[in-house]
């Protein structure tokens, strides 16, 4: 028997994050000709129309209908919302200098986010888990987080960030986060059909987006060297530590998942969502937050590492999961182990 090959698909998001780091970092917008031009205002329309757009996604029925299934959802908001935040905090009294102040925040700041939507849905459906409850998580995941994240940020960012202003922030988050969700939901019954129809060419706009912050951010650091202090040794410490959390949460949600005697499907949907992070709510509380202040792009490298980690690992363990040989009962105890 010939070995097996294993295919590795390239994520065409990934590449361009990693082409606008790079173009950051050779053209920087502050020191062209381009200067004039107004990112932070088409980020803010963006932004406001990202979560329009959302808002028409959602369906207030199958919210409601997803209620039922209320063990499962526990434990994925929870491991959202409070599982990565208090492995991270623990690891506070280790910090030492600036550096590792900045890293950690970037840390902190991940641990915080919501559960991402359309790719948690997508590798639950390939891998044969619990759909019905991984779109109500995504989505109620996405809705808590534009309360929760600025609530558990808040007292840090008062020590470490003088004179921030939450009233502004909070204003922010109303006028470009809340009352468009709210008047997409609204008109959801009209023209949520449009929203599920285009669903495509949404997802292309958000990650445009997405893009823009990034480059922008990116671009603001290398103009103003605010990585000239940072080491190799500094991205390495990321990276372990980034699959670190994502591993330890995804074997937590496991054992949590065995004892409360989930089947095969819905310990698949807690593993799935329960370990994501939204790329596009970090981006944009990232811009809302941090644009601006100092290392401000260090901060946001634990999340786009932990977003390739999460796409990648996922994505094979849902191919895996979805050949017919693991979805025949078996003698022994199946799917017990996180890792197998």
């Amino acid at each position: 028997m010939s070995p097996q090959k294993i295919k590795i698909k390239v994520d065409p998001f990934l590449m361009g994050m990693i082409s606008l780091i790079v173009l950051a970092y050779f053209f920087q917008l502050e020191n062209s000709s381009l200067s004039n031009i107004p990112t932070d205002l088409i980020v803010s329309v963006g932004i406001s129309l990202i979560f329009f757009f959302y808002g028409l996604k959602l369906s207030p029925e199958k919210l409601k209908a997803g209620l039922k299934n209320w063990k499962l959802h526990v434990v994925i908001q929870l491991s959202t919302f409070l599982l990565f935040p208090l492995l991270v905090l623990a690891f506070l009294p280790l910090v030492t200098d600036e550096q590792q102040q900045l890293i950690w925040m970037g840390l902190f700041f991940l641990a915080v986010l919501p559960s991402t939507v359309s790719s948690s849905v997508v590798m639950v459906s390939l891998a044969k888990g619990n759909i019905p409850s991984a779109i109500f998580n995504a989505s109620i995941s996405g809705l808590i987080g534009i309360f929760l994240t600025p609530l558990w940020l808040g007292p840090l960012l008062k020590n470490e960030i003088g004179g921030f202003d939450f009233s502004e922030l909070y204003l922010q988050l109303i006028l470009e986060i809340i009352i468009p969700v709210i008047l997409g939901m609204s008109l959801q019954k009209w023209l949520g059909k449009y929203a599920q129809r285009y669903a495509g060419l949404l997802s292309n706009f958000d990650k445009s987006i997405i893009l823009l912050i990034i480059y922008n951010s990116f671009s603001h650091s290398f103009a103003s060297n605010l990585f000239s202090g940072m080491a190799w040794k500094d991205l390495g410490t990321i990276i372990v530590a980034v699959i670190l959390l994502f591993f330890l949460v995804y074997y937590l949600t496991g054992m949590a998942s065995n004892w409360l005697r989930f089947n095969r499907e819905d310990k698949i949907t807690a593993q799935f969502c329960g370990t994501k992070k939204s790329l596009v709510h970090g981006t944009v509380f990232f811009n809302l937050i941090f644009h601006g202040t100092g290392g401000a792009g260090i901060i946001l490298i634990p999340l786009m590492l932990f977003h390739a980690i999460q796409l990648i690992f996922i994505s094979y363990k849902a191919t895996n999961l979805a050949k017919p040989s693991t979805l025949k009962p078996k003698k022994e105890k199946p799917f017990i182990y996180p890792f197998n």
